[in-house]
């Protein structure tokens, strides 16, 4: 299928919003320009402004428009300076590109300050933090991380000094990694204490290769109230529509795309789980577009985020849906 004809087919689906006054913060999202695979501002802003109040958003790291020459460990830079520009367009919309989170390599040690004070220089006041994908699993059968790091990195003392030097310069770190990580992703929580680690993806709970939904579910509760118990981490709550190789939920290969609804009976007590371990005020929640375009569209998926939403307080709502990211990505949400 075309990326046009994926298009049309998400269009099969149309649902009007549920609560359109709501202020978003879009937690995390892509931008890339590759062929095949653009999606762009313009993209993002057909999104954004399809019917839900998205106000404000946090780009994160794809590996898209590195720089093609100059030190190597300085090549990610040319994605924020891109991004920066996008963003900078964004400034008189009605949604704005407001953070950036962008790759560096975390065990580069001393070096690790000045791709740090390079990202900050190329962010023009936006950039907020790192992410360095950690992603790993054994098994054949669950695609590897989009990074390929190594097994271990999580216990790397370098990787963990370069974590906790984030938090010195008061940056957070986003973590991406699989479920059977989450453990390893808390041991790492407590070794750098100073800093925020933002999971991103409800911690992937995988449904692929070896791993079965239900049957994992007892050793992701597990590995996430570990998590829960380190008070300097968040969660984002979103990344449902990886369904081609993660989650396997089978939206992406039904003739018409799946409605909020099927969102509520797929996500709906894993979600809730979640914010009732974590709290409202650690939690976030995300749309990872376009990556979750794969299997379900952007006003659907936040029509869902909200279904599931709906039993809690108006404050609760608002610190899911704008305040906790505003906090964690110090966004003002006045501007």
């Amino acid at each position: 299928m075309t990326e046009l004809d994926h298009l049309h087919w998400l269009a099969l689906t149309q649902e009007e919003p549920v609560d359109p006054k709501r202020r978003i913060v879009d937690a995390h999202h892509h931008l890339r320009d590759d062929e095949g695979h653009r999606y762009l501002l313009g993209d993002l802003l057909a999104d954004t402004r399809a019917g839900h109040n998205v106000t404000h958003t946090v780009f994160v790291e794809t590996m898209a428009s590195y720089r093609t020459s100059g030190p190597e460990r300085l090549r990610p830079v040319g994605e924020t300076e891109y991004v920066a520009a996008q963003a900078r367009e964004s400034d008189h919309r009605a949604t704005r590109i407001a953070a950036i989170v962008a790759y560096a390599d975390l065990t580069l040690g001393d070096a690790l300050d000045e791709v740090l004070d390079a990202h900050l220089a190329a962010g023009e006041g936006r950039f907020r933090g790192i992410r360095h994908p950690a992603a790993w699993d054994a098994n054949p059968g669950v695609p590897p991380g989009y990074m390929n790091p190594a097994p271990d990195l999580m216990a790397d003392e370098g990787f963990r000094r370069g974590v906790a030097r984030l938090g010195d310069r008061g940056y957070s770190f986003d973590a991406w990694i699989y479920h059977p990580q989450l453990p390893e992703l808390a041991k790492l929580a407590h070794a750098a204490e100073g800093t925020t680690i933002v999971l991103n993806h409800l911690g992937v709970p995988l449904n692929v290769g070896p791993y079965h939904r239900d049957a994992v579910r007892p050793e992701w509760h597990s590995g996430m109230s570990q998590l829960a118990g380190c008070p300097n981490t968040v969660v984002k709550l979103g990344g449902i529509g990886m369904d081609s190789y993660l989650f396997r939920t089978g939206w992406s290969s039904r003739a018409r795309p799946p409605g909020s609804d099927d969102v509520v009976a797929w996500w709906g007590d894993d979600i809730r789980w979640c914010i009732d371990t974590f709290g409202p005020s650690r939690c976030m929640f995300e749309s990872n577009y376009p990556v979750d375009r794969d299997a379900i569209g952007y006003t659907v998926s936040w029509n869902g985020f909200q279904k599931i939403a709906a039993d809690y307080t108006d404050d609760e709502q608002d610190e899911l849906f704008s305040g906790t990211a505003a906090r964690v990505y110090r966004l003002n949400l006045e501007s």
